[in-house]
């Protein structure tokens, strides 16, 4: 069974910075590209990052381009966000997904095929 643990969430005053963690079992990490992508309340699902099963491929989405850096450990099966600078605007419900590496990873939900339960993201302003 495929499970998809996020950690890290929680309160943080504008400008201020937090890591998220998602850990990952019940499937052959190295074989899937991870995403995270969150949610806000009355939003649509948005991508946010996402990275290649090697890591050397990354990307991300404008809103957070400069702010925000994923990164894996394949050998901990881990994927990591860490988010600096943050904006009341990044509040939402932060998930973590994989997508088969042959798929295109980088930029829709559709690819992804399992999920985390998800963690909140709150900055204050």
């Amino acid at each position: 069974q495929v499970h998809l643990v996020e950690s890290g969430g929680g309160l943080v005053q504008a400008g201020g910075s937090l890591r998220l963690s998602c850990a990952v079992s019940g499937l052959l990490f190295r074989h899937y590209a991870m995403g995270w992508f969150r949610q806000a309340p009355g939003k649509e699902r948005e991508f946010v990052s996402g990275i290649s099963w090697s890591g050397g491929t990354t990307h991300y989405a404008d809103s957070v381009k400069g702010r925000f850096t994923i990164s894996r450990v394949n050998a901990e099966n881990t994927v990591s966000l860490q988010m600096n600078s943050l904006k009341p605007e990044d509040t939402a419900v932060y998930y973590c997904a994989a997508a088969p590496y042959t798929e295109d990873w980088r930029h829709s939900a559709d690819p992804y095929d399992y999920w985390g339960q998800g963690t909140l993201v709150t900055v204050s302003s």
